[in-house]
């Protein structure tokens, strides 16, 4: 099982806010995305993403996909 780990990573990084990850994404990756699309990445696991998305946020957050998302057990729970 996936777990997004977006909200952990975002706070590692002092990013309290979807108002401040849109900036960040502007700033640092050159990417615009929406209000929604920010809601929809920090309330919910996403079940696709596109690939520029991804990179964005990887670039933005200087991190990889590996640190977005743990891979578990189906029966155990990462802590988000």
């Amino acid at each position: 099982m996936l777990v997004w780990m977006l909200r952990k990573v975002m706070a590692e990084r002092d990013i309290w806010s979807g108002a401040a990850l849109a900036r960040l994404l502007k700033e640092k990756a050159g990417y615009d995305i929406s209000p929604p699309s920010i809601s929809a990445l920090l309330n919910g696991q996403p079940k696709q993403m596109k690939a520029d998305t991804l990179d964005a946020l990887c670039t933005a957050l200087e991190c990889t996909p590996n640190d977005l998302w743990v891979h578990t057990h189906p029966n155990v729970k990462a802590l988000n």
